[in-house]
């Protein structure tokens, strides 16, 4: 199977759930979609007006969670953990189509995404890839939050902190190389919050959906689900997997080094449309057999490639 060529689901994936902030019920379909189509997003319950691009331009909010809109103000939300899971997968292409203003938001994680994607299979097109490749150092600050992305020569790393004062999450660190390493602690770990900061959300109309089914919660120094922690580092992996997710929202793959320090959706975005500001920057490159560095097998299944 080859690395290098654009790649799309091989049948349709059928899921269906609620959404975290809205707590609205929705149908979702994924379907095969030709080369160069891209990601596509769209709104069955309308009858017009209905497309929406998954582009860094196209981010409405960032707030707790990414939201796209169309020139229609037409808006889907809760979007980076079925492109976390694309992204990490190789998909290129595809067509979402939902019929309500929220994603599903399954067990909070992209574990379900990942399941039916590889339940579904993957088929490779003859069409080649194309990547951004960073050229050149940006960094975006506020306040105490950073990230900022630096070249590299065949990979996407991201170097990801949180710091909290609460006990139980505390201080954490982890590093990922997206085309290397193996995603399954990445793509399991679930969104979380804090117990207190629970009805503040609901006050602002967010977390209507949100329950120990679908969020880590926690309180004082104790988790309060019985399932517990998927992995030590959780807390951030589940970081990791918005930022592998909101990057993609940039429309390829990419080749760069990402270290950031308690930032989220904006600030991803924010880096993003800092990157594309100046042409200088970035290059974007086909890829093909003969500047393919190594093979990046991701185990038993196919890996993105960059």
């Amino acid at each position: 199977m080859s690395f290098h060529k654009q790649k799309t689901i091989n049948k349709i994936i059928q899921l269906k759930g609620v959404g975290l902030h809205t707590g609205k019920f929705s149908n979702l379909t994924i379907k095969p979609a030709a080369p160069n189509n891209g990601i596509v997003f769209i709104r069955k319950d309308l009858d017009k007006n209905n497309i929406i691009y998954p582009s860094v331009n196209n981010v409405c909010s960032a707030m707790l969670c990414t939201t796209i809109s169309n020139e229609f103000d037409v808006k889907i939300s809760t979007i980076e953990h079925l492109m976390g899971a694309f992204y990490g997968l190789g998909i290129d292409n595809a067509v979402v189509e939902i019929d309500n203003e929220e994603m599903p938001i399954l067990d909070g994680s992209a574990k379900k995404f990942v399941e039916e994607i590889l339940k579904a299979g993957i088929k490779v097109s003859d069409t080649p890839i194309k990547v951004i490749r960073i050229n050149k150092s940006i960094e975006f600050k506020e306040g105490s939050k950073f990230i900022s992305i630096n070249p590299s020569k065949i990979n996407l790393e991201i170097d990801f902190e949180i710091k909290y004062e609460n006990q139980l999450i505390g201080n954490q660190r982890n590093t990922l190389k997206v085309y290397e390493d193996d995603l399954e602690d990445t793509f399991n770990s679930r969104t979380f919050c804090l117990y207190e900061d629970i009805e503040k959300l609901r006050s602002l109309g967010l977390a209507k959906g949100g329950s120990l089914e679908n969020a880590l919660v926690v309180k004082d120094d104790k988790l309060l689900n019985n399932e517990g922690l998927r992995n030590k580092k959780e807390f951030v992996n589940h970081k990791i997997l918005d930022c592998m997710g909101d990057l993609f929202l940039s429309g390829y793959k990419i080749i760069g080094k990402i270290k950031c320090s308690q930032g989220g959706h904006k600030l991803t975005n924010d880096l993003l449309r800092k990157v594309f500001q100046n042409k200088e920057n970035y290059s974007i490159v086909e890829i093909n057999e003969k500047n393919v560095p190594h093979p990046l097998v991701y185990r038993q299944n196919l890996k993105s490639i960059a």
